[in-house]
């Protein structure tokens, strides 16, 4: 079990940080997350289960390649031994570099083309790296039980999924991607100027199209991600001809992601980083919508 003590006892003898202060952040879906403070300096320690302890690791080493290229993306902390994670309390632990700035809205359109610019900087910068234990895209299998939920679920998912696959993944211009860029993941410091990037809790390789759907999914379509989109093929990760072929199409498989996940955490009554069961609800609710319209099946 990963109690504060457990928490408190890893950093001091991991990462020699025994009088930290320890601060819980909520929010986070996939993990359980604290600030770290100690002699001026501040990190995030990010806990997620066993299972998903490799992926972290893979997370974590694309963080470091995107601080490296002047993108502040929480590069990891190394263990005293040299690790990137640490065991505790039945979880495994990093430790990342705090990202300063304030978490865009995507609500202007400044901003709306700062995360299209930034988001083509990580790709570029992502590009040729190759990352152990990286999971390829795509993830989401139609025939999962838990699309039984709802009878629009599996029909509505399955058809998102043929759809995409004709193509094939050799169709696309492939890269590490983030996987989940929605504006808040976008930090920016009204000091230096600097965007970063936060939230590399795994390594993904698939379409960079499908990163590029996914903020315009959270920008609320197409319609209103003009200028995220312009600004992104503006840094030359994908072309014009790629996008304007293929982001229907994944922006659809986006939403099907969203319903797979939601429908997963309802069936196991996953309520991380939530305040409860309507949560996971109402983001079914909107792939629904998205996938089908208003239509009620």
């Amino acid at each position: 079990m990963l109690t504060e003590e457990s928490v408190r006892r890893c950093l001091a003898e991991e990462w020699g940080l025994p009088g930290a202060a320890l601060t819980r952040l909520d929010g986070g879906m996939g993990s359980r997350t604290w600030i770290v403070d100690d002699a001026g300096r501040r990190w995030v320690l990010k806990a997620v289960v066993p299972a998903m302890g490799e992926a972290l690791a893979g997370g974590l080493t694309v963080a470091r390649r995107l601080d490296q290229a002047g993108i502040p993306s929480g590069t990891p902390e190394p263990t005293g031994s040299g690790d990137l994670t640490a065991a505790s309390g039945g979880y495994r632990l990093g430790l990342l570099a705090w990202v300063p700035g304030e978490p865009l809205t995507g609500e202007d359109r400044d901003q709306r083309r700062l995360i299209g610019t930034t988001l083509g900087r990580v790709h570029q910068a992502l590009s040729g790296l190759a990352v152990p234990a990286t999971q390829r895209f795509h993830w989401v299998d139609p025939k999962a039980g838990h699309l039984s939920l709802r009878p629009w679920l599996r029909p509505a998912v399955a058809a998102a999924v043929t759809a995409l696959e004709p193509k094939g993944p050799r169709a696309w211009t492939t890269g590490l991607l983030h996987a989940d860029p929605a504006p808040g993941a976008f930090r920016l410091d009204a000091v230096s100027g600097r965007c970063g990037v936060i939230d590399w809790s795994t390594a993904i390789y698939g379409p960079l199209l499908y990163d590029l759907a996914s903020a315009v999914m959270y920008l609320g379509g197409p319609d209103s991600a003009t200028e995220m989109i312009n600004a992104y093929l503006a840094a030359g990760s994908l072309d014009a001809a790629e996008t304007e072929a293929g982001l229907a199409l994944m922006l659809r498989f986006r939403w099907a992601v969203q319903a797979d996940y939601f429908a997963r955490r309802i069936t196991t009554n996953d309520l991380t980083g939530i305040a409860g069961p309507h949560e996971n609800e109402k983001g079914l609710e909107d792939a629904r919508r998205a996938l089908l319209g208003d239509r009620t099946v």
